[in-house]
């Protein structure tokens, strides 16, 4: 069974309860990576740490609750040392792809690749950069 690695964009549309992507999840092997749960976290911590937040603070904080219960519920994969390695010979070999807004893409993508494994987004533009990536979306 091939494994698919959900990108930071399908999990919040999952948390967002989009119909076609959960009914996709629900037919595949899925797991999201340590990545993903860093631009999470770092998404919220950013909109509840904002001042002008103040008044929406119960709804942000059950937003963040909800996505660490979802985050319980399905395999995270770690940025090991074969990711690394693939990481490292990625942007060796690919330039564009040490762009500062690639960073993150470039890592899950590397992480992917370790495992051959697909990644599920709708970012076509940056992940088709990255060579021998195995892309899906689950929106069309």
């Amino acid at each position: 069974m091939s494994q698919y690695i959900l990108d930071t964009d399908h999990v919040s549309l999952i948390l967002c309860n989009h119909p076609q992507v959960i009914a996709n999840a629900s037919l595949h092997q899925i797991a999201v990576t340590v990545i993903t749960v860093q631009e999470l976290f770092n998404g919220w911590i950013g909109r509840i740490n904002d001042p002008s937040a103040v008044h929406n603070l119960p709804s942000l904080y059950s937003k963040l609750w909800t996505t660490v219960k979802y985050l319980q519920t399905i395999e995270i994969l770690d940025f090991t040392s074969e990711a690394d390695n693939c990481l490292k010979n990625l942007l060796k070999e690919n330039p564009p792809l040490r762009k500062n807004r690639l960073q993150k893409d470039v890592r899950i993508a590397a992480i992917a690749l370790s495992l051959n494994a697909t990644i599920v987004t709708r970012n076509q533009r940056d992940f088709s950069l990255v060579p021998r990536l195995a892309i899906a979306n689950w929106t069309l």
